[in-house]
């Protein structure tokens, strides 16, 4: 605390007076005042009391804690150090005065309160100097772990003392958003959304937070500021779903029964079972300490599986942790006995067939698991009926069904039907199965196709699965309404892809063929098909199938732009409402039949929770879930494709097109012409229509002329008859029809030449004089191929195809 002394402070506080008090009016008589005067502004004065009693003495008393005063003879209030909030927030004093040293009062005493007014003087101080914490695992975003606390000794009443909290720094940082939170006001550390996703002490189990805290509630640059370590360990989670658990079905054992246990990451919380599906009723339940209970006895015949989620709740009844997914698998029992697949299975087996022949399958089924010795069975014949020529003219495979003929041929005229009662057992159970055999005419007789061709069809590639492209129909001699005569129709060759099917009416024999499988240009523009006719039974020994029991069909595909198509028609994922913004949901994926790019967008996401890849098809988060809004969220992805048709413009200026060299042959006789083209590489929707000239160049104009012969073609003659035999030049001007119209200016090249009697240009090379010449010539010939009239032209479309989403 400073303080002026003696003379020092007397002057000093003259001095204060006679620059302030004047100016700012703070005198006046004396009386009950009260001042507000901030903390650490050091001497000053701080009122002037004046008296209508001359000569008198100005006193003060109370709390003067050697720092306010009065001057006796002017009556001045003056402060003669700093004034310190916090070491006292008021003083109070009471002023008087004398007329003389004997302490006669005149006036008073009047009650004078100062009040200190607090500044922002004192930086905040944590309460320790390092911090630690644990946190578990997947703990729930935003419910707090730990408290840091920091003091502020400035008035509490004023920003001064506001403290705001956040966090400076993050070790280490794997990820683009902090694992950690803070409460600005509370100091409370929080897992973020994404370290309540992230965190995972197998990856990293330890973390230093550097947290901050500024004064004058963080508002201003000028707060003070201070920092502290915060270490935080992280544990493993103790609530985790238990593995798939395991119930056998129709338990005897009293109900309810202990499954399994679960345990919260947090003390205090509500279990809560929450169904998944929509069952009449669950038959699980949770206790208060986590145990996990089978309400009756299950059976797997009616449910073999079950699924659904614990959840924990608070006090107010928020969630605390991530609903765990409960796995419930039935274990089966053998309580259910075989079923014959039909009342009496009827089987047809011909009179001449031999030993060890299949004459067909007894099916049974047993609803206990699949592939599990509990449905297992197994086949046993107990009687046959009737027993002649034997009593054991069939055999029947133990583990399939399969129904054979022993050694013994069958004759109608004997018995043309057998009554077999079969045993069909399980490890527990046993059924008694009936089967009957009717003893049919030997198949001696091929099926016919009544044309051997069928010619062919042709169908867009869009046509539905089920349309029916053909009716075929064939014959067959055998005794009718019998395995003998039904016939069998087959696609035997060119349908690898089993994009074809034939169903018969065995009532008239007729074949249907239908498309099996959706048409693709793509991968077949035409299947050429060869269908044949069979028996279910086989055909008597020395008789075979041959033409006669085949016939072709042709189908031709053609293209339809298709749709991109999506490889599943629903996609379902399932989230949990806290995990951070930019995580991969799913991926969808779309081929288009024509074998273009697929874009992908989204259609209904309106609360714009998702985003979607447009190349890859890959689905993320794009903000915070919130299962209270919505349970269930259904988004559209949809494919369409997007065609542009290009319209030309007129942007190439028409060119020569030769593919030959022009001459005429030396000395010229007049009236010679040779042939020229042009083209022009925009498209031309009618005809084109070039346009030639020379140019404006007195040669040129002097020696040749250009005339036309049709939009594509012109003739060039020489003018006169003067030229010597060399290459001249001719610089031409070409134009188009065009909006607008363009030019080139091209030069051509013309060769005045001996000819030889070919009238093809004849070059003579001259002879090497230190050789001697065979007086040989060498001939080069320039052929030309002269097209006139008016040319084909061709037209054609450039088509840029893209693929969008809408």
């Amino acid at each position: 605390m400073f303080k002026l002394c003696g003379l020092q402070f007397l002057l000093a506080v003259q001095w204060a007076a006679c620059q302030n008090l004047g100016d700012l009016h703070l005198t006046g008589p004396l009386k009950d005042m009260n001042f507000s005067i901030p903390e650490g502004t050091g001497v000053r004065a701080i009122y002037q009391f004046t008296s209508e009693s001359p000569d008198v003495i100005f006193r003060a008393t109370g709390e003067k804690d050697g720092l306010i005063d009065i001057l006796p003879f002017t009556g001045i209030l003056y402060l003669n150090g700093s004034l310190d909030w916090e070491t006292k927030v008021v003083h109070n004093l009471q002023v008087k005065t004398h007329l003389d040293t004997n302490g006669n009062v005149v006036e008073g005493p009047c009650a004078v309160t100062i009040y200190v007014e607090d500044i922002n003087d004192n930086p905040p101080k944590f309460e320790q100097t390092e911090y630690t914490g644990v946190v578990r695992q997947n703990s729930r975003a935003g419910k707090p772990f730990m408290r840091v606390h920091a003091n502020d000794k400035d008035d509490p009443t004023t920003p001064h003392a506001q403290l705001n909290y956040s966090i400076l720094h993050h070790f280490p940082n794997p990820y683009a958003e902090m694992l950690f939170q803070i409460n600005s006001l509370t100091g409370e550390i929080s897992p973020s959304r994404t370290g309540s996703y992230y965190l995972d002490p197998q990856k990293q189990d330890t973390f230093t937070l550097v947290v901050s805290v500024k004064d004058m509630a963080g508002m201003t640059e000028n707060a003070f500021k201070n920092s502290v370590d915060v270490i935080i360990t992280v544990k493993e989670s103790l609530w985790k779903a238990p593995p798939t658990i395991t119930i056998k079905e129709n338990s005897t054992q009293p109900h309810p029964v202990n499954i399994s246990q679960v345990h919260s990451n947090e003390p205090d919380v509500i279990y809560e079972v929450f169904e998944k599906e929509n069952l009449a009723k669950l038959p699980f339940s949770i206790d208060q300490n986590g145990s996990i209970y089978v309400t009756e006895p299950l059976d797997r015949e009616e449910k073999d599986a079950y699924s659904f989620f614990v959840i924990t709740k608070d006090k107010e009844g928020e969630l605390v942790d991530k609903p765990l997914k409960i796995n419930i698998v039935v274990e089966d029992i053998n309580d259910n006995p075989p079923v014959c697949q039909n009342a009496v299975t009827i089987l047809e087996v011909q009179e001449n067939e031999s030993g060890g022949s299949s004459i067909g399958t007894l099916s049974a089924t047993d609803m206990d698991q699949k592939d599990t010795l509990n449905s297992r069975l197994k086949f046993k014949i107990l009687s046959q009926d009737p027993a002649v020529p034997t009593s054991n003219l069939f055999f029947i495979q133990q583990d399939t069904g399969v129904l054979q003929l022993y050694g013994h041929s069958l004759n109608k005229r004997i018995a043309s039907n057998y009554s077999l009662k079969v045993q069909v057992t399980d490890e527990v159970f046993q059924t008694i199965c009936d089967v009957q055999i009717h003893v049919i005419d030997i198949n001696d007789q091929i099926p016919i196709f009544e044309k051997s061709d069928y010619h062919n069809v042709t169908v867009p590639e869009s046509l539905p699965v089920g349309t029916v492209l053909l009716e075929i129909q064939a014959t067959d001699g055998d005794e009718p309404a019998t395995g003998s005569s039904h016939i069998i129709y087959q696609v035997k060759e060119g349908d690898p892809n089993n994009m074809f099917i034939i169903e018969t009416d065995f009532e008239t024999n007729r074949g249907f063929l239908k498309i099996n499988k959706a048409l693709d240009f793509e991968t077949a523009e035409v299947h050429n098909l060869v269908i044949n006719a069979t028996n279910p039974e086989p055909l008597v020994s020395g008789v075979q199938y041959n033409s006669s029991s085949l016939t072709l069909f042709k189908v031709f595909v053609t293209n339809v732009d298709e749709p991109p198509a999506f490889h599943e028609e629903v996609y379902t994922a399932e989230l949990s409402e806290d995990i951070p913004v930019n995580t991969l949901v799913m991926t969808v994926e779309a081929h288009d039949p024509e074998g273009d790019a697929v874009r992908y967008s989204l259609e209904g996401d309106w609360r714009k929770w998702l985003r979607i890849d447009s190349t890859t098809g890959q689905i993320y988060t794009a903000s915070a879930l919130d299962r209270e809004q919505e349970q269930v969220y259904r988004v559209d992805v949809v494919a369409s494709e997007i065609i542009l048709n290009l319209k030309d413009v007129n942007d190439n200026p028409p060119r020569l097109n030769m593919d030959y060299p022009l001459f005429f042959c030396y000395p010229l006789r007049g009236g010679e012409k040779a042939l020229i083209r042009a083209t022009d590489d925009d498209e031309q929707k009618f005809y084109s229509t070039i346009t030639f000239s020379l140019k404006d160049d007195i040669d040129a104009r002097n020696n040749w002329e250009i005339s036309k012969v049709n939009a594509t073609h012109a003739y060039l003659s020489p003018k006169h008859t003067n030229f010597e035999e060399k290459v001249y030049t001719v610089p031409l001007i070409i134009n188009d029809n065009g909006v607008p119209q363009l030019e080139r200016e091209v030069i051509l090249e013309v060769n005045i030449c001996t000819c030889s009697s070919e009238n093809s240009c004849f070059i003579q090379v001259e002879r090497e004089h230190s050789k001697p010449s065979t007086g040989q010539a060498i001939g080069i010939l320039l052929g030309v191929l002269i097209v006139i009239g008016r040319p084909h032209i061709q037209k054609s479309r450039v088509k840029l195809q893209d693929k969008k989403l809408i």
